[in-house]
């Protein structure tokens, strides 16, 4: 029986690990997973996790705990995006090969990539020139993350890997003001702008920069078939020398035409305004899939489908959703 211990379990990515998960648990072989709160564990003290992987012994561990945010929270508050990041990364991927645990996944971001790299994006392109500047601490967190894993890898062989997703949506995700990113931040306004009446919304930036995005469940999926993909496969379709493979939806969609389908999707019926004195962010970010797709792994949740289904869980999850 395999024991995988999930960190970060009731985030949005957690969250959507563990269903992804409990539907083997009887399978075969069947699997045993293990949680801890941050009420039990705070993954920022280095001896608390170095003793809690101690006493689990879990087999895998699979890294999905994370402080994140979108362009708003990243830019207010950057030194906390960076130090915790850091510290969550170093404590667990270091607590681990401490107790003994040979395979891992852990969850990075696509903003690990340059700001002008060429789209799409390849896994190559990893520090190939300067960041987006709205979100460089985080990113700066994410890419140690990955070298971690790599480090850890060539000195002690072990298996770590690291996956990398576009913006990800879907049930569980931060819909607060400060800290949500870009579809739960559109869900929330226009939502409350309908049940308000208002005539208009404003988004932020020209609307212009193009984003791709995945649903969580199509992300839990892929990252469980990268673990499970043979170790020699896997090397294979890392080389040279990368430890991370990119997951994305293949496709990209202008932040404005975003803003439409939501709205349209919510109800509201208002002009929507754009307010280019805001930053956009990087302008576009579409990453280059074929790695994965040679595995043999194709997201199945189209972009409107899976829209729909996120705003009716933040209906269904006000008191959650909205914090």
């Amino acid at each position: 029986m395999t024991t995988y211990f999930v960190a970060g379990h009731r985030g949005m990515v957690g969250s959507a690990i563990m269903r992804a998960l409990e539907k083997r648990k009887h399978g075969h072989p069947p699997i045993t997973i293990i949680t801890r709160d941050r009420s039990e564990l705070d993954l920022t003290d280095q001896p608390a996790v170095r003793r809690c992987l101690f006493e689990m012994k879990p087999d895998v561990v699979i890294l999905a705990a994370a402080k994140v945010g979108g362009i708003h929270a990243n830019f207010t508050y950057p030194a906390e995006f960076i130090h915790q990041n850091l510290m969550i990364a170093a404590n667990v991927i270091d607590g681990a090969h401490r107790a003994g645990v040979q395979r891992m996944l852990q969850f990075g971001s696509s903003c690990i990539y340059p700001r002008a790299a060429p789209q799409p994006i390849t896994e190559s392109a990893l520090l190939t020139g300067m960041l987006e500047p709205t979100n460089e601490p985080y990113a700066i967190a994410k890419i140690a993350a990955i070298k971690l894993c790599e480090s850890y890898n060539r000195e002690y062989g072990r298996d770590y890997r690291s996956v990398m997703p576009c913006n990800l949506y879907g049930p569980g995700d931060n819909f607060n003001s400060d800290y949500a990113h870009v579809v739960p931040a559109l869900i929330r306004r226009f939502h409350e702008a309908k049940e308000a009446g208002a005539s208009e919304v404003t988004i932020w930036g020209s609307g212009r920069p193009r984003r791709e995005f995945l649903h969580v469940d199509d992300l839990a999926i892929a990252a469980l078939f990268v673990l499970d993909v043979p170790l020699a496969i896997h090397r294979a379709n890392t080389r040279p020398m990368l430890s991370h493979i990119n997951i994305g939806s293949g496709s990209d969609i202008p932040v404005r035409e975003l803003a439409g389908m939501i709205a349209k999707i919510v109800g509201f019926r208002g002009h929507i305004l754009t307010d280019p004195s805001k930053p956009d962010g990087t302008q576009r970010k579409l990453l280059d899939n074929s790695r994965l797709a040679a595995m043999g792994w194709r997201p199945k949740i189209n972009l409107e489908d899976g829209l729909r289904a996120t705003y009716k869980w933040y209906i269904d999850n006000a008191a959650e959703a909205r914090v």
